[in-house]
């Protein structure tokens, strides 16, 4: 089954397909011909999910999934949140982001986090929406050279390494967005 991915990030198409398996074939933004920045306004991160695919199927009219991510940090109220990706501005840099999270949490002892994935599917018209979540902490500093974004900086609860020294594999098993993917495949594989 062939479904377009709304995203170009090669890191999270890669992660994707390795947790589908051969049994679907993703496609990016760029092999569906859309190369415009997909619309990311709404206040909330399901929100943004719901509008990068309904934004791809009404003008691509392609089956399709968008996915948004967000970090909570409890003692920034919430934030980054929905503006994880731009947390220091534009334009988006991980660097910028990361740093300015560890900035803004150096005085805090209080360092709970999680990570929040939605995604949104839409097959043939029909709107179908999957969240999956990791708590964990901030560390403070960065750890790890693998992943992207916070991954550097967030250990998830019942481990002592951070995503960034976690193994693509190892990564797969715990974190919010294969959470979120596995809903998403075994609505698929039953779909099928």
């Amino acid at each position: 089954m062939k479904i377009c991915f709304a995203t170009n990030n090669t890191y999270k198409i890669k992660e994707i397909q390795s947790l589908l398996g051969d049994s679907f074939e993703i496609r990016s933004l760029a092999e569906i011909g859309c190369e415009e920045t997909l619309p990311e306004t709404q206040p909330t991160i399901g929100g943004n999910s719901l509008q990068k695919a309904q934004y791809v199927w009404e003008h691509y009219q392609v089956d399709c999934f968008a996915d948004d991510t967000g970090l909570e940090v409890e003692a920034l109220n919430q934030a980054p949140g929905v503006y994880s990706g731009r947390y220091a501005g534009e334009p988006r840099s991980d660097e910028r982001n990361l740093q300015l999270l560890l900035k803004n949490l150096s005085t805090a002892t209080h360092r709970k986090a999680r990570f929040i994935t939605w995604i949104t599917l839409i097959i043939a018209g029909q709107v179908h929406q999957f969240e999956g979540v990791v708590n964990g902490e901030i560390t403070q500093s960065p750890k790890g050279e693998e992943g992207f974004g916070y991954d550097p900086v967030f250990q998830p609860l019942g481990f002592d390494k951070t995503f960034g020294e976690m193994t693509l594999q190892e990564k797969n098993k715990v974190s919010h967005r294969a959470r979120a993917f596995q809903k998403l495949i075994e609505f698929l594989r039953k779909s099928m």
